[in-house]
C-alpha cells in the first residue's frame, strides 16, 4: 500500500512534533551522541524583520538545541533557480535575528542549515555533505554558521555505512513494505518512531496532503519554470557564442578580432572570451 512520502513539508513537519525523531535526526545528521542532547524544541518558523522593506524568511522548520545551536530544516523536491544564494541568505537571517544594535557579537547562536533535496546538486557520490567557513588549507575560521546538503537521488555507500543511511531510506520509502522492510532492519529509536508516526498520517490524512501537494506544486512549478528560463536562457548566449566563433573562423578572422568580438557582443571579460575561444 502506498504511504505518504516524507518528502512533503507538512509531513517532516508533523513528524518532526515527536521529540524523539527529532533528537535521533538531529544526532544522526550532525554526528552529535544522543546523550548530549538534552532538548530539540521547535522555534516559530518565522524569521525576525529589522526593517520593514526587508524581505522575510520563512523557514520550513526551526529547531534549537540546548546549547542554542539554531538549526533548520528544508525540503526541496525540485531545483529551484538560485537556491544556493537562497540558502545562504537564511542562514544569514537566521544568524542575525537575534541580535539588536549595540548588543554584543558573542551572542550570535551556531546557525546550521539542513537540506533535503530530492534532486542532485553536483556529480559527487556523496549523498550527505557538509559545507563550512575554512580557509583555503581547510582550517576552521569559525563554526558559526553550517549548512548540510543530503541528496535523496543519490545512494548510500555500501563501504561507509553511516546512521544517516536509514534516514535516507525513510525519506524514499513509498509503501508500506518499504517502511516495514526499514523496520525490521533498524534499532534506532529515532527511526521507529518516525515509521509509526508516518503510517498514521498515510492513514488519515490523505486528504489533507491532496491540498497540501497542490499548493507546494504551484510553488514548485514557479520556481521550476524559472530554473528552466534561465537554462534556456544560457543555453541560447552559449550558442550564438559559438556561432560567432565559427562566422568568424570561417572568414580567416584572427584570434584577436574575435576575442573582441565576443567582448562587445556579449559583455565578456578578455579571460572569458579567451576561455570561450579555446573551449
Amino acid at each position: 500500500m502506498k504511504v505518504i512520502s516524507l518528502k512533503y513539508d507538512f509531513c517532516i513537519k508533523e513528524i518532526m512534533e515527536n521529540e524523539i525523531v527529532r533528537k535521533h535526526f538531529i544526532g544522526d545528521v550532525l554526528g552529535i551522541p544522543l546523550v548530549d542532547i538534552k532538548s530539540v524544541r521547535m522555534m516559530n518558523p518565522f524569521l525576525w524583520k529589522r526593517y520593514k522593506k526587508q524581505k522575510q524568511g520563512i523557514l520550513d522548520i526551526q529547531l534549537e538545541l540546548n546549547d542554542d545551536t539554531k538549526i533548520n530544516i528544508e525540503i526541496q523536491l525540485k531545483q529551484m533557480l538560485n537556491w544556493k544564494k537562497r540558502t545562504v541568505f537564511y542562514l544569514a537571517k537566521m544568524l542575525t535575528a537575534d541580535l539588536r544594535r549595540g548588543e554584543d557579537y558573542e551572542k550570535a547562536k551556531k546557525c546550521v542549515a539542513i537540506s533535503i533535496l530530492d534532486y542532485n546538486i553536483d556529480e559527487r557520490k556523496a549523498y550527505h555533505n557538509v559545507y563550512t567557513l575554512r580557509d583555503q588549507y581547510g582550517n576552521e575560521y569559525t563554526d558559526v554558521i553550517e549548512l548540510h546538503t543530503i541528496e535523496l537521488k543519490k545512494r548510500p555507500s555500501k563501504e561507509q555505512p553511516s546512521p544517516l543511511d536509514e534516514w535516507h531510506s525513510l525519506f524514499n520509502a513509498e509503501t508500506e513494505e518499504d517502511l516495514d522492510m526499514i523496520r525490521s532492519e533498524t534499532k534506532n529509536l529515532g527511526i521507529i518512531e518516525a515509521i509509526k508516526e508516518l503510517k498514521d498520517i498515510s492513514i488519515t490524512d490523505r486528504i489533507r496532503l491532496e491540498r497540501e501537494y497542490r499548493l507546494k506544486a504551484k510553488r514548485d512549478r514557479k520556481a521550476e519554470d524559472d530554473f528552466v528560463f534561465e537554462q534556456g536562457r544560457i543555453a541560447e548566449r552559449e550558442a550564438g557564442m559559438k556561432s560567432l566563433i565559427n562566422s568568424m573562423h570561417s572568414i580567416n578572422a584572427t584570434n584577436e578580432q574575435i576575442i573582441n568580438a565576443l567582448m562587445t557582443e556579449y559583455k565578456l571579460s578578455h579571460e572569458e572570451a579567451l576561455e570561450r575561444l579555446n573551449f
